[in-house]
């Protein structure tokens, strides 16, 4: 029983040093073949409908698809991928959310403004 709650313990020490972000490796960019746009969401609509403000400068209603909604917990503020409606372009299906060091790095590499 002793061996068990000593393997226990190990698993959960950190192997890094406190407060250590995790290194971004590599993220997911905009694909223009796929007409996808940076967007970031300034409101909550409800019944998983968002309001976000592109960089392409249009504000669109942005819809998260039953696929990912559970998975992909969006608030406000958030960076996100989206891809417009082909025939209403004021519509968009949120298809990606940032988390914060990706954020960092886009920052950085010059793809926010």
């Amino acid at each position: 029983m002793a061996n068990y709650n000593s393997r226990k313990r190990q698993s959960n020490v950190s192997s890094g040093k406190p407060g250590d972000a995790p290194e971004v490796v590599r993220v997911r960019t905009p694909r223009k073949d796929r007409n996808e746009v940076l967007a970031t969401v300034s409101s909550m609509l409800g019944a998983s409908r968002v309001r976000l403000q592109c960089m392409d400068g249009t504000v669109r209603m942005g819809r998260i698809p039953g696929s990912k909604k559970k998975r992909m917990w969006v608030h406000e503020g958030d960076i996100v991928i989206v891809t417009p409606w082909s025939f209403q372009d004021e519509k968009a299906d949120v298809v990606w959310k940032y988390t914060r060091p990706q954020v960092n790095w886009l920052e950085n590499k010059g793809y926010l403004k």
